[in-house]
């Protein structure tokens, strides 16, 4: 049997993180995938898929990632099933999240008032990227745009070229 998930979407609002009566911190987000084609007015539609994350990477989402931040999620779908106030059978199908994954650099959406992206530690998190690049950057190191020399011919021997 395989039960898997690969997600790549915008979280449509703040994830709302939330602690069980043991204090296993869980956190419960929106993730907004757009879909590959177009509808007949030309236009994009996207899926808004429920998702659930637990334990640590459930308080890296919710303390990293706000509304509009760019996530990877890799999971499992989970269905399940509750009773209402009206007697009535609910059925809930989401995402669980095993990891999470941080698209876009903390700074990305500045501008917009939402300066908490990008990864934090541990397993949900990448790396604070605009930091890393700036700082390869400024060192000179071996990272830099080896491209950077506007369509100059690049000095490089046969040697060098892998096939």
């Amino acid at each position: 049997m395989l039960n898997r998930v690969v997600l790549v979407g915008r979280l449509t609002r703040d994830p709302e993180l939330r602690y069980t009566p043991n204090g296993v911190a869980v956190a419960n987000f929106t993730l907004a995938v757009n879909r590959t084609f177009s509808n007949r007015q030309g236009e994009r539609e996207a899926d808004f898929i429920n998702c659930v994350v637990w334990q640590k990477p459930a308080e890296n989402v919710a303390n990293y990632l706000k509304k509009g931040s760019l996530a990877g999620v890799d999971g499992r779908i989970q269905t399940r099933s509750y009773d209402n106030n009206e007697g009535r059978r609910v059925f809930i199908t989401e995402v669980v999240a095993e990891s999470v994954q941080f698209l876009e650099p903390r700074s990305a959406n500045q501008g917009q008032g939402n300066d908490n992206f990008g990864g934090g530690p541990g397993p949900t998190g990448g790396n604070d990227f605009g930091k890393q690049s700036n700082q390869n950057r400024q060192s000179g190191g071996f990272n830099e745009d080896p491209f950077a020399n506007d369509g100059k011919p690049i000095d490089i021997s046969d040697d060098d070229l892998p096939f």
